[in-house]
């Protein structure tokens, strides 16, 4: 009697978990099949190549596409040697002392605040403040402070996971500290590191508040020469089109939204196989 209950009560916390993981699942395909029903029609080589026309009720959304990619690349060039050297420091060199402990509070905070907020604090401060004006190299600015405190947390959970044994048979041996930390520690690091790092590319690549209000404009009619321009952003190309925009066809709409939703997925499968191929080459 007591093996039958213990066996009952261990099934219903799995049955709970099980439940849970469905009711998250479901909704998920449920979008993405409601996206890919509706818009794959639409997709074609002159809808993705081409320039808005009509305005944006035809056409294509190359500008927008462009744009997004311009703003991806720009930010990972600033934020990913910032967080990840800022990272290495905190977990690696830096005591733990009242500011250390103050650094890591505000890190946290920051990473909770809303984008929005980032947005307005990106429009104050590159914007105006230096001058940049609304353009790619405000825009990522702005996406980079936000996503740094995400970099740094996930760098550290990373380096952190490396045994602490590797550091101290490194030393022993007279290595120094750094060549300890760029031979032993980063390479053992790396998988963690590049997940971390690239999902929090996938999620900046469908923000919108903070380049509504630092880079993207509603409609330009050339594509950006240089990251002073302003620029389209297919997730603010997405919500004019789908809001202020009358008469779209409802395909174009969900079409747009298809191709926001392949370059999410796009960015999170390269973080998932990165990882899986760094793996496999760790000996531990």
């Amino acid at each position: 009697m007591i093996k039958l209950n213990s066996k009952f009560s261990q099934k219903i916390p799995f049955f709970f978990l099980y439940a849970a993981t469905i009711l998250t699942i479901i909704p998920v395909i449920t979008i993405i099949f409601v996206i890919i029903k509706n818009g794959l029609s639409a997709i074609n080589w002159e809808f993705l190549t081409s320039m808005p026309r009509d305005g944006m009720r035809a056409g294509g959304i190359f500008p927008a596409i462009l744009g997004t990619f311009f703003i991806i690349l720009l930010t990972i060039i600033f934020v990913f040697p910032i967080g990840i050297c800022a990272a290495i420091y905190l977990n690696e060199y830096a005591k733990n002392n009242l500011l250390t402990r103050v650094i890591n509070l505000a890190i946290i905070n920051l990473a909770g605040i809303p984008s929005v907020v980032y947005g307005l604090f990106g429009l104050g401060v590159f914007v105006i403040f230096f001058k940049l004006g609304v353009s790619v190299v405000s825009g990522a600015l702005t996406l980079s402070i936000m996503e740094l405190p995400v970099v740094i947390t996930t760098t550290r959970s990373a380096l952190n996971s490396v045994p602490y044994s590797f550091r101290e048979a490194s030393l022993s041996l007279g290595i120094s500290r750094w060549l300890t930390i760029r031979h032993i520690v980063l390479p053992n690091a790396v998988p963690g590191i590049l997940t971390g790092s690239i999902l929090s590319i996938a999620r900046i690549s469908g923000e919108t508040a903070p380049v509504l209000f630092t880079a993207s404009a509603l409609y330009v009619s050339y594509l950006p020469h240089s990251m002073f321009d302003q620029v389209m952003i297919l997730p603010y190309h997405l919500y004019v089109i789908s809001t202020q925009v009358p008469n779209v066809r409802k395909d174009m709409i969900y079409a747009t939204a298809f191709v926001l939703l392949i370059l999410v997925l796009g960015i999170s499968c390269i973080a998932i196989v990165a990882r899986i191929y760094f793996k496999r080459r760790k000996k531990w």
